[in-house]
């Protein structure tokens, strides 16, 4: 079936193309949620009188989406999950219990829209990236503890790796001249 679509799409197209796409899909998804509309000539005839203001409407949604973008930037989240001795956690988190901390943080967002892509059962720190616009992705690191205190100090210590894993790239960087240097001294 071909269609049009209406939007920014992964792995499909961008805004006005005529992509062709599986019955159900088109039925079930591009449909309902505006997306897409039939490619025939009444609809063509539709999408270019519209094409301006459809075009306008995504700008400004992907202003809106940087904007939110920027907001979420070093955000980092902490899941309080109760866990057995070995890490594993007795539930899982989803896109679902993602989506909720950060509506907690003051940032609405579906669950859809968190990228995922299989429910973690451990305790740790992760990166998932979350779509905010079909052309706007953050990431979201997200630590999963069995209690605040446990979350912060968790962040700490990643924030301490990295820099201790930042001085040692500096002193690797510094070194190698020298290094450099004494090696053409003895050649």
């Amino acid at each position: 079936m071909e269609v049009i679509l209406l939007e920014r799409i992964d792995r499909l197209g961008q805004m006005g193309e005529v992509v062709n796409v599986k019955p159900g899909f088109a039925r079930n998804f591009l449909f309902p949620q505006k997306k897409a509309l039939r490619a025939n000539k009444e609809n063509r005839a539709y999408y270019e009188s519209k094409k301006v203001e459809l075009e306008a409407v995504n700008l400004k949604r992907k202003g809106e989406a940087e904007v939110v973008a920027k907001k979420m930037d070093g955000l980092k989240l902490i899941i309080v999950r109760s866990a057995g001795e070995g890490g594993q956690l007795y539930g899982s988190v989803s896109a679902r219990d993602i989506a909720h901390s950060l509506k907690e943080q003051g940032v609405t967002v579906e669950a859809t829209q968190v990228l995922l892509n299989a429910p973690v059962k451990v305790l740790g720190t992760f990166k998932t990236p979350v779509r905010l616009h079909p052309e706007v992705k953050v990431d979201v690191e997200f630590t999963i503890a069995r209690s605040m205190e446990e979350g912060n100090l968790k962040i700490a210590e990643a924030a301490q790796l990295l820099e201790r894993a930042e001085d040692a790239e500096k002193l690797m960087g510094d070194e190698a001249p020298a290094e450099a240097a004494e090696d053409n001294a003895e050649a």
